[in-house]
């Protein structure tokens, strides 16, 4: 049924809750198809803070800071992915950098996913009105591919 899912993922543990709902889904609907799974994290942001006073200014990573960046981000999907990989899944990793809700259509339909399996930060009213929903706008703009959104438990 699903031979292609895509999981973008934040580095929260927030964020890692569409990888247990993905594995109960495939042990049950499609357990003798191979399924892959595209474990993906975007770097939204190339520049940070720097707050003297009353004033700010962004302050853009320098070429290092984004190798280092995108490494850490690497080792963390490569990590997480292997919780995947012990179960018998095929697991490939993918950083990218720019707009993540762009990021993550892009890739979906790069790999032909069949399914899109996220989390929500369950975020409402102003926090979300500031934050804005990654996971919203996959899902308005996300096309044809189905979208698992996956609400964070409340422990």
């Amino acid at each position: 049924m699903y031979e292609r899912i895509l999981i973008p993922l934040d580095g929260s543990k927030t964020g890692e809750s569409a990888l247990t709902h993905v594995k109960k889904l495939l042990s049950k609907l499609s357990p003798k198809v191979k399924t892959e799974i595209t474990l993906l994290q975007v770097i939204s942001s190339l520049s940070y803070p720097i707050v003297a006073g009353e004033f700010s200014a962004a302050v853009p990573y320098t070429e290092k800071e984004i190798e280092i960046t995108t490494k850490r981000a690497m080792n963390y999907l490569n990590k997480v992915g292997k919780f995947l990989r012990d179960e018998g899944f095929i697991v490939t990793t993918e950083v990218r950098i720019g707009d993540a809700y762009e990021e993550i259509i892009k890739a979906a339909d790069e790999i032909k996913a069949d399914l899109i399996a996220m989390s929500t930060h369950g975020r409402s009213g102003l926090s979300r009105w500031a934050f804005g929903s990654i996971t919203e706008k996959v899902l308005r703009h996300g096309g044809d591919i189905p979208i698992l959104a996956v609400r964070p438990s409340r422990d």
